[in-house]
């Protein structure tokens, strides 16, 4: 990657999940490489397994295209963002159902198929940015704004049974 008289640097965009190698034109003629973090170097060590595994089928300049991401595409944080977003409704979805049969109020049950329609929208917002927000999948982001308007209404409508079956339950102490 370097040659003498020039420097290479690995500079990790905000909004990439791969390093973008630059090169330029220095006065050492030691190459060096700086890394921003202990995720960049992991995925430059990936991305570099990758490369060598493809060199097999494709030219060098072919393999390192395959590994640039559009400029579009997520940072790894943000991805751990989206992903652990999720995580954390399913588990709250099952800690709702399971509060639910222990604690004998059926309406809480409820409460967790309401957050379904929810959770289908953060899976289509996440296909969507997998796929680099391709218009071709336009339709993901209709889908995920109209799944979030029925899972307000079925959150709220299962809250309103929370509330009217705690009243009753309440009146018959």
């Amino acid at each position: 990657m370097a040659v003498s008289g020039a420097y290479c640097t690995i500079s990790s965009c905000p909004r990439r999940l791969l390093p973008i190698p630059r090169c330029g034109p220095s006065s050492s003629s030691k190459p060096t490489l700086k890394l921003q973090s202990l995720a960049s170097s992991t995925l430059l060590a990936f991305g570099a397994g990758a490369a060598l595994a493809m060199s097999a089928f494709l030219s060098p300049g072919e393999a390192l295209a395959a590994l640039e991401e559009p400029t579009n595409a997520l940072s790894l944080p943000t991805w751990a963002i989206h992903v652990s977003s999720v995580v954390e409704w399913v588990t709250a979805m099952v800690l709702v159902w399971e509060y639910g049969e222990k604690s004998g109020f059926e309406a809480w049950k409820g409460l967790s198929w309401g957050m379904v329609p929810l959770l289908g929208g953060a899976l289509c917002a996440c296909t969507w940015h997998f796929f680099y927000n391709s218009e071709s999948l336009e339709v993901l982001v209709a889908m995920q704004a109209g799944l979030t308007v029925i899972g307000n209404m079925t959150m709220c409508f299962a809250a309103f049974r929370i509330f009217k079956a705690s009243q009753e339950g309440s009146t018959k102490s």
